[in-house]
């Protein structure tokens, strides 16, 4: 049941997530992109760049950044590169990555550019 309702809340952190970021005028061109390196929670589009966005749920945001660690950060490198191969531009798009925390209350605080390659 507990891997339910995670499941379930991070579903719903996500959507949270999305929307604050259509709100900006950005749009979310991916949703749990799976590449062969790993997955992205959130693909958004500003103009030509491409934002790579990772969201974590937990109590606090303090929490939830404890729970990105080295190993999944590489994954996301590697799918995020994976990704741009198809982009027009490939390697050279801008890009960034961003971390999005989601607290108990669905509070929702954005580090931009938070991961640097």
């Amino acid at each position: 049941m507990r891997g339910t309702t995670s499941y379930h809340a991070g579903r719903v952190a996500e959507d949270t997530v999305a929307e604050r970021y259509r709100r900006q005028g950005l749009v979310i061109a991916g949703r749990r992109w799976r590449g062969a390196g790993g997955e992205i929670d959130l693909i958004a589009r500003d103009g030509d760049a491409v934002i790579f966005i990772e969201v974590k749920k937990s109590r606090s945001h303090a929490r939830a950044a404890e729970r990105l660690g080295q190993r999944q950060i590489a994954r996301l490198f590697s799918a995020a590169s994976e990704f741009l191969a198809g982009e027009p531009k490939g390697q050279l798009t801008e890009a960034r990555f961003d971390v999005a925390l989601v607290d108990g209350m669905g509070q929702v605080e954005i580090l931009e550019n938070a991961l640097v390659a």
